[in-house]
Order: C-alpha cells, then structure tokens, then sequence
C-alpha cells in the first residue's frame, strides 16, 4: 500500500501510475492504482528490467521508475520512506522527482503458514530485494528469524545455488517477475495463480488462490506419499519373498495364484489411497501438483 501519496505531486504520481501499469510487482500494483482515466501518457517505449524497474520515454526525456540509484541518485526530493521502502523512486532523466514510501500488507494465513513450517521443522528464509529495514519489519510479521534483504535476481540465486552446495533441498516460493530466476533455480517451486505468467511457468506447481496454507500443505502430502512409497515397496517385497517360493513348489493352484496376486495388487492400490486422506488446513485445496519431495529448507520471497 502506498502510503505517502498526499505528499507526492500529482502529475509525477499520475505518470508514476502509468509506468506501474506496465508490471506485475506489488509496489507497482500499489502505485497504478492512482492512474487517472483520460490522463494516461503515451510512452514511445515501455521497458520492464527485472530486479530494477520500469523504463519508457516520453517527448525525448527518459523516465525510470524503480530501484534508487538505478533509476537516480540525483535527487529534487529523497530520503527513504519511514517503512524503508524509500528506495523505489521516479526519475526524469536521472533526476528523483517522486519517492515512493510503502507498508506491506500480509497475504492472508501468511504468519499460519510459516508457523506450520517451523513446526514441522522446516527452516524458513526470506530473500528480497527491498530494504534491510523493510525486510526486518516483515520478517518480525511473520515470524521469520533469517531474511536476506537488497537482492538482485541474480542473488536469489547465488543464495539458492549457496543453500544447494551446503547439502539443503530448496523450496522456492514467489510471485514476482524478480523471482523467475530463483524458481527455476530451486529443487522444487511453488507460484500463487497471481503470480506474472514466466513465474507461473517457471514454478512445478501453482496454488490457485491467495493463502500459503498451500505450502505446508504440499509439504505434508509429500511427505506422506513418500512414507506410502516406502510402505508398498515392502509390501510388494514380502509377498514376492512369500508367495514365489510357494509357487515353485507347487503349493498353490494357478486359481489361487491369480487371486493372491490381485488381492496384493488391491492391497498395495488401497493403501496408496489413504493419501486421499490429506487435507489442507484451510480452504485452499485447489493445487496443482508436480512433484513433491521431503523439503529441508524454504526461500520465501515477499
């Protein structure tokens, strides 16, 4: 939510909203909800540059909204936002004109779903690329003891890459268009419907609406389907050791055989049914699953 947009001149926030209009990036949701119909700029070239931000060029002049110091340092106003998200800003060429100060909003279950994870002993991470004070404040939110704050796409997944190396299996968890490189990076991913169309196709599955309760959701199914695994394998085993020497040796009839062989068929088909008995912790159950292996570590980013 943008928080200082009484302070901001309203022909910057109005060419601001437009340029936001061009992204997917919560802060960019934020600022395009002050577009004015009928106001709208006519950019000759509209640029998204993940990890920094928007181009365009208007009448000659070059504007950039995004990340400070990518976007400008020269400033004719400045200084971060209270809730250290001042690092998003709009330059005309070069020169801030607007800083933008935001206060995040949780998505809803979000403290539930890390307190899940952290129960089942799953250590939690958050990678952004907001501010260390921005990031402190969320973490504090949520109940996430690590964050690593000022990432670069490329840094998500020099961390993921890092967290790989030292024998950790990675969750990935994102929504953004910056989060595309880390996704793909991670052992497995998860993207929210919402989340910009290369994220979706970049994550193995997607959870079809806003709680993360699909998380740790995903983890207890797969963590029950590799228990089922490891169950029918021994059943198989025990009856393979039991029955094929009863049937070399003539025991049985061929009759028999083929019941005995059905009957261990349904048994094993019977079991892996009982997976049927998870349930999500809330109401998001439509998931869509590709592979679910037993996570030891999760990146989240906000």
């Amino acid at each position: 939510r943008l928080v200082n947009a009484r302070s901001i001149d309203p022909d910057m926030l109005v060419i601001a909203a437009d340029l936001a209009a061009h992204s997917r990036h919560p802060f960019s949701k934020a600022i395009a909800g002050f577009a004015v119909a009928g106001r709208q700029h006519k950019f000759d070239a509209v640029t998204e540059h993940p990890g920094f931000g928007i181009e365009a060029t208007v009448a000659g002049s070059i504007w950039r909204l995004g990340r400070r110091g990518w976007a400008g340092w020269k400033a004719r106003t400045g200084g971060e936002g209270k809730h250290g998200y001042g690092g998003t800003v709009l330059t005309k060429d070069g020169i801030i004109v607007a800083t933008f100060d935001f206060e995040d909003a949780l998505r809803a279950d979000a403290r539930a779903a890390i307190g899940q994870l952290n129960d089942a002993g799953v250590p939690v991470e958050m990678l952004s690329g907001d501010t260390a004070g921005a990031c402190g404040e969320v973490a504090k939110m949520l109940g996430v003891d690590d964050f690593v704050p000022c990432l670069l796409p490329s840094g998500k997944v020099e961390r993921i890459e890092t967290l790989a190396k030292d024998g950790h299996k990675v969750l990935m968890v994102g929504d953004g268009l910056n989060d595309t490189p880390a996704l793909g990076a991670a052992h497995v991913s998860i993207a929210p419907a919402t989340a910009a169309d290369i994220g979706r196709n970049a994550a193995d599955f997607v959870f079809l609406r806003e709680s993360l309760m699909a998380v740790p959701f995903a983890l207890n199914v797969s963590r029950k389907a590799g228990s089922l695994i490891r169950q029918n394998i021994a059943i198989a085993i025990v009856y393979n050791a039991v029955a094929v020497p009863i049937a070399i040796l003539g025991h049985v009839t061929p009759l028999i055989a083929a019941i005995a062989m059905s009957a261990s068929s349904l048994l094993v088909i019977g079991n892996a049914l009982r997976l049927q008995t998870s349930e999500p912790n809330s109401r998001d159950k439509d998931v869509r699953r590709d592979r679910l292996p037993d996570f030891k570590e999760l990146a989240k980013s906000p």
